[in-house]
């Protein structure tokens, strides 16, 4: 960024997110010199090492599986202006013509509107634990709970993604149909309960697989995205195919595209996709 750079645009909460897959042109890349090939390689590899060494900034690179995309990037900034001026970058790295954009997606960390507030969890220790507001077991419980909810809500909003091999992601949206199935007709409580729900089914894949939801109302054209990392990819399907029976997403999801990627360093990916 120059000197003259704009103000930054950090939101209130939460990192920009970008989803970016390419295609390798192998035609352009094929009329540069073994010296102008070189010199590409290192330039993509040293944006990436520059991504890294910038606060506030990480990007994961993927060989995707599939002919839907041969490269892929996911970026994730503090700063919009951080993120476009990477994402221009890693566009035209290779140079002119070499990555062909297949498919892209702004979305946001966020914070779930039906998480459990330190209230209503208060509640349910003294209605379901008969646990007495004020006494030393209520109060331990509660440093507890806000303890878990601090990790939990810095993880959703500022994560730190590992380097599991396997990613896959896809938008989906939540019905807005006149049929009966319209998610933003039901009453707060209601998908709330069915939130719940579908939350507990997610938990049971915990250290399988770990998910990154992130949303995207009014930032592109899907509502939400949804990043499964995972190191075997019989779980990936399995989460994907055991959400398929719970309420929220038989009765409101809908999905995009879903894009395989296996993540790995740059010099094996260049191999992959042959640079």
């Amino acid at each position: 960024m120059t000197d003259k750079s704009p103000a930054p645009i950090v939101a209130a909460e939460g990192w920009h997110v970008l989803h970016l897959f390419y295609k390798v042109e192998q035609g352009a890349w094929s009329l540069l010199s073994p010296e102008e090939q070189f010199a590409a390689r290192t330039r993509l590899s040293d944006l990436l090492a520059e991504i890294r060494g910038t606060e506030g900034a990480q990007v994961l690179t993927f060989a995707m599986v599939s002919p839907k995309a041969d490269l892929g990037f996911m970026l994730l900034c503090a700063d919009l202006h951080t993120a476009n001026f990477f994402e221009k970058r890693l566009t035209n790295a290779l140079g002119p013509d070499v990555l062909s954009p297949t498919y892209s997606f702004l979305s946001m960390t966020e914070r779930s509107e039906y998480t459990t507030s330190e209230a209503e969890y208060a509640e349910s220790l003294v209605k379901e634990e008969n646990l007495p507001a004020g006494t030393p077991e209520h109060e331990a419980k509660l440093v507890a709970f806000r303890e878990r909810m601090t990790k939990y809500m810095k993880d959703r909003l500022y994560p730190v993604l590992p380097p599991w091999p396997v990613m896959c992601f896809y938008p989906m949206n939540k019905r807005r149909g006149t049929t009966g199935q319209n998610w933003y007709a039901l009453p707060f409580e209601e998908r709330k309960k069915l939130m719940g729900g579908h939350a507990k089914v997610g938990r049971t894949w915990h250290g399988k697989i770990l998910q990154l939801i992130t949303g995207s109302t009014g930032l592109d054209d899907w509502e939400w995205g949804v990043t499964l990392l995972a190191h075997d990819p019989i779980n990936i399907k399995g989460i994907v195919y055991e959400m398929r029976f719970d309420e929220v997403s038989a009765q409101f999801a809908e999905f995009g595209d879903f894009f395989i990627g296996l993540q790995l360093p740059l010099e094996e990916i260049f191999q992959r996709v042959q640079l």
